[in-house]
């Protein structure tokens, strides 16, 4: 019998989209689903848009994401927009920003995020209905990932400004619904993903708004091959099968 190998950058690359695809999907459904809904209790985007993005963090008890971190994971927007977004938050009273920059959420709004964890079971539960096996496989794979990222992440160091280590482990109280477990699993993945895209464009010499203006061709393709073999390394935790089983998993699912 014939058996593809499938290494693990070239793993990376196939995944990500897939990846994407299906958190978008997660996180659309929520939208729509009743957390738009939601968050206009709370004040609308204006006082919720954060305490959303840095949810699995923010939702455990004591739960921080310091100024570092924040900016791994906004490296993308003005981070002056992103200061009068955090202060319009903490105005709100849903985040709690201390004299370093680091931030936690509120009792108003860990009261949010725990609404919003409902919410998300709720529309993952309709969305991958009758795909619970797949779900549990996928839960699963990226458990293990995750742990494996988070062991190569110690041996390599604390990386200042990572948005992984800021994001990761994700926040799983008992009794999580397998969906919410998938779709913030793969949401923190992404990040990881995010971190290696980084170091792989400023290793070309881009900056976050070079690199957003880049036009598809040779450079940004080399880009993005640098980006897989970074990204690689947890992908080793898993069999060339398991890797198979991954991706079909993925393109199964609705969304």
């Amino acid at each position: 019998m014939n058996t593809v190998e499938l290494a693990p950058h070239r793993f990376a690359g196939l995944l990500a989209p897939a990846v994407d695809r299906a958190f978008r999907a997660g996180m659309l459904a929520g939208r729509d689903g009743g957390g738009a809904v939601l968050s206009q209790r709370y004040g609308g985007v204006a006082a919720t848009g954060f305490l959303v993005d840095l949810r699995t963090r923010l939702a455990a008890p004591g739960g921080t994401v310091d100024g570092p971190g924040l900016a791994a994971i906004t490296r993308y927007q003005d981070p002056v927009v992103c200061r009068r977004t955090v202060d319009k938050q903490v105005a709100y009273g849903m985040l709690h920003r201390g004299p370093d920059g680091t931030l936690s959420a509120t009792e108003r709004g860990a009261a949010f995020l725990t609404e919003l964890y409902q919410v998300h079971a709720e529309v993952t539960d309709e969305l991958w209905a009758g795909h619970g096996e797949r779900v549990s496989r996928l839960v699963a794979a990226l458990g293990r990932l995750l742990s494996y990222a988070l062991v190569l992440a110690d041996e390599e160091g604390d990386h200042g400004g990572s948005a992984f280590a800021a994001m990761a482990p994700p926040h799983e109280p008992d009794g999580t619904p397998s969906g919410v477990l998938l779709l913030n699993r793969l949401g923190t993945l992404r990040y990881h993903r995010a971190d290696a895209h980084a170091a792989a464009w400023a290793a070309a010499g881009h900056t976050a708004s070079s690199v957003a203006a880049l036009p598809a061709g040779p450079e940004r393709t080399a880009i993005e091959l640098e980006t897989d073999r970074r990204a690689a390394g947890p992908y080793a935790a898993l069999g060339a099968e398991e890797r198979l089983t991954m991706l079909a998993d993925l393109a199964a699912l609705p969304g």
